[in-house]
């Protein structure tokens, strides 16, 4: 159980992964959690599994209003908005002169407006109540460019840079955390349509670590006390060189 006061902690992109992940620990350390994903179904089965302790609310961080509506039901559910988890993101490697623009564009889409659509909603409600925690789950790929990697990583690179520009913007009461896995076991290397990109990604995959470390590294950052900002994690698998 966390020692820390009960927050009311959003997380997108939770039916499955990192998200899924997150939403079940923070739930079971006591904290009130929204979780949000198209694939209701999953979310209420996650719901099921933790005792009641979260609520499933069906999201798509690329439509703007639904994102609004999202922080919204959170804020009428338990009467304020602590954390922001932007979590939501696709990865559907390819090479660049594979011109698989459609992916480029959901991309961008899911990574880079779902993050800005999470802070559009969120950040006036922080702003308020004088108090507030954005966390986006960002990846080492913010910090690097592999063959096949350069779109998702342009996307990942904006996700640090965004939520870096909304920490020096922000002022004390606000927190900012950028958590960038390294390779974790989920299904996002299902989305990579690419066969030499999905060949390359099997090989890559092969010391993966769990989504739970991930959300350790996200709880670590929530439960701290107000006056500590953890600004930036990195955690990858040890074999990960």
């Amino acid at each position: 159980m966390n020692t820390t006061q009960p927050k009311t902690i959003l997380v997108t992109g939770a039916s499955s992964g990192i998200g899924e992940a997150v939403a079940t620990h923070l739930a079971r350390a006591g904290h009130h959690v929204v979780a949000g994903a198209r694939r209701l179904d999953r979310l209420r089965s996650l719901a099921e599994r933790t005792d009641g302790k979260l609520h499933p609310l069906r999201l798509d961080v690329t439509d703007r209003d639904d994102v609004a509506d999202f922080v919204a039901a959170a804020e009428d559910l338990t009467g304020r908005v602590d954390v922001m988890v932007n979590n939501a993101g696709v990865m559907p490697l390819s090479r660049l002169d594979s011109l698989l623009v459609d992916e480029w564009d959901r991309m961008l889409d899911v990574n880079v407006r779902g993050l800005l659509h999470g802070i559009a909603a969120a950040l006036p409600r922080f702003t308020a109540q004088g108090s507030g925690h954005f966390v986006t789950i960002a990846s080492v790929g913010a910090h690097e460019v592999v063959p096949t990697s350069a779109v998702y990583s342009g996307t990942k690179y904006a996700q640090w840079a965004i939520t870096e520009g909304l920490r020096q913007e922000s002022d004390s009461s606000i927190r900012v955390t950028t958590v960038s896995p390294g390779v974790v076991t989920s299904e996002l290397a299902d989305s990579i349509t690419e066969p030499g990109a999905a060949e390359a990604m099997r090989t890559y995959r092969a010391h993966a670590i769990s989504p739970d470390a991930i959300a350790g590294a996200v709880a670590f950052a929530v439960d701290q006390p107000s006056d500590v900002d953890v600004n930036e994690i990195v955690v990858r698998p040890a074999r990960q060189r």
